[in-house]
């Protein structure tokens, strides 16, 4: 990689992680960024992936920096990076499905890696709110990652589709990732 191929690399990735950030803490002030209901405008990003490779490191970071406020602790730290590294990679891999030029699968990574990873978590939150593994019980599993999951479908649909268009029909976006 050339000099400015890496500085756009690095800069693309940065603005990506600020930006997941700042609407991830939004989202958390509004107390909708946490726990089993959540509408973390952030996720609209989960997209980015699929118009470009510094999108993956910029989510994966920038969720680890948003889940630093979780009431998980480290918990979230790990799992939820997790699950936003894998679905960020996914997504990157399914960039070539496109339908008019949109990639059209882009947001299914991020709801079902969401959906299984933050469900997981979710089912494991005792009475108290703490995370134990003996808490876990199939039917919370169940009812974690549908609601985690209907409101990562909801972000990615409502706004991540329109995200992705706009990105296609304005020139400068496209170059600005390309």
């Amino acid at each position: 990689m050339k000099m400015t191929q890496k500085t756009r690399f690095l800069a693309q990735g940065a603005v990506i992680c600020a930006l997941y950030t700042v609407l991830t803490y939004a989202a958390a002030s509004l107390n909708l960024a946490f726990g089993p209901i959540q509408f973390r405008f952030s996720e609209a990003l989960t997209v980015l992936p699929a118009f470009t490779p510094a999108a993956v490191p910029g989510l994966a970071i920038g969720c680890f920096l948003s889940n630093l406020a979780s009431p998980l602790g480290i918990v979230d730290w790990v799992f939820g990076t997790c699950a936003t590294l894998l679905a960020a990679l996914s997504t990157r891999a399914l960039s070539g499905v496109r339908v008019k030029d949109i990639p059209i699968l882009a947001p299914l990574p991020p709801v079902l890696f969401n959906a299984v990873i933050v469900g997981l978590e979710v089912s494991c939150l005792s009475e108290s709110g703490a995370f134990a593994w003996g808490s876990f019980s199939p039917a919370a599993f169940g009812a974690g990652a549908l609601s985690v999951g209907l409101g990562e479908l909801v972000v990615c649909a409502a706004l991540g589709y329109p995200l992705m268009i706009a990105l296609q029909k304005t020139p400068g976006a496209r170059r600005a990732l390309g």
